[in-house]
């Protein structure tokens, strides 16, 4: 297919396997090193809710997107946007979204909406067409391969008897299926009806269940009511900012680490926080942590991605207090458009 614009010409075409390292080549510096694409690339070949494509002008690769098909395929999720270097500025992503919206019309009729997640401070553009449905604080944190113990047992010394008091359960599949189910703690935890794992934004519709389950991921939930102190899951707490109400109960989940561009020997772990108790979200992190390097061959460093309600982010940073912040994003915005 090809469009009039101001380039010579624009082809868009299904992308391949082959077209990796051309799709990489546009991608440099993306995410300042954590980029997910270049190990997710292939994977997603193989995932028939997903459809991939490249803009090409004068036969180079100038550009790069993908939607994947979600909530029993009546939502399609943009990922990977990319826009070659010397072809930013010029209106290439508007004529690549152009497409891709069109190919759902054409394609797949029952698609009504589209959702993305963006970092903070999103072109001017972009918020008169997509409707902004839900945020997170985002703390990326870097802990080098030689630092991981010492930085383990930092966390630990700065959790007190509070919060060792909350009693984390990993979820198996039936439980996972459970939870999904339960109306009442999917409302309680998660902002919008929306699950976002490792940047993918889902409702907890049951088509997304298996979806989720091939991931891998851990799912840590501290149930309502179950803590040694069964009277601190449900507290109010007097602080400077005036009284807090803390939901009823927490989730977690981590993504395996995996390989990233930054350097070799560097993983990347995302870690998504659903609730606002920071005695949980301590605990929880420390969690998922200990699970996570127990995973990783030796010598292999991270950069650890926090995604937490605005609200934990003051006792997030003191919970982390001397360990290396690492500048990529703030905020993780979810945005959402009819189409």
């Amino acid at each position: 297919m090809a469009e009039k614009t101001s380039f010579p010409k624009v082809d868009f075409v299904p992308a391949t396997a082959e077209d990796y390292e051309e799709v990489m080549s546009i991608s440099g510096g993306i995410y300042n090193g954590v980029d997910y694409l270049p190990f997710r690339y292939h994977a997603w070949l193989k995932d028939p809710q997903r459809r991939m494509f490249l803009a090409k002008c004068e036969g180079k690769v100038v550009g790069f997107e993908s939607f994947i098909l979600v909530d029993d395929g009546t939502t399609a999720v943009m990922q990977g946007l990319r826009i070659a270097p010397w072809m930013r500025g010029r209106g290439l992503a508007g004529l690549i979204q152009k497409f891709c919206f069109n190919t759902l019309h054409s394609d797949h009729p029952e698609v009504k909406r589209a959702r993305l997640t963006r970092a903070e401070n999103p072109p001017a553009a972009m918020l008169t067409k997509y409707k902004v449905i839900n945020s997170k604080a985002v703390m990326p944190l870097h802990l080098p391969a030689d630092r991981l113990e010492a930085v383990l047992n930092l966390m630990e010394s700065r959790v007190n008897d509070l919060d060792r008091s909350k009693n984390l359960t990993i979820l198996g599949a039936e439980e996972i299926l459970r939870f999904f189910e339960e109306s009442k703690s999917r409302e309680e935890l998660l902002s919008g009806g929306l699950l976002v794992q490792g940047w993918l934004p889902l409702t907890t519709h049951k088509s997304n269940l298996n979806l989720l389950l091939r991931r891998q991921i851990v799912w840590i939930y501290s149930h309502p009511g179950d803590s040694n102190d069964s009277a601190s899951s449900s507290r109010v707490t007097t602080s400077c900012g005036g009284t807090q109400a803390y939901l009823q109960g927490f989730l977690s989940l981590g993504t395996p680490a995996y390989p990233i561009p930054l350097a070799e020997g560097v993983h990347r772990l995302d870690i998504d926080l659903f609730g606002n108790d920071p005695s949980c979200a301590k605990v929880h992190i420390l969690q998922q942590l200990k699970i996570a390097v127990q995973a990783l061959p030796a010598g292999i460093g991270i950069i650890c991605i926090l995604h937490a309600d605005e609200s934990l982010r003051t006792e997030l940073g003191q919970l982390c207090e001397g360990v290396t912040p690492f500048h990529v994003m703030k905020e993780q915005m979810i945005m959402e458009m009819e189409i």
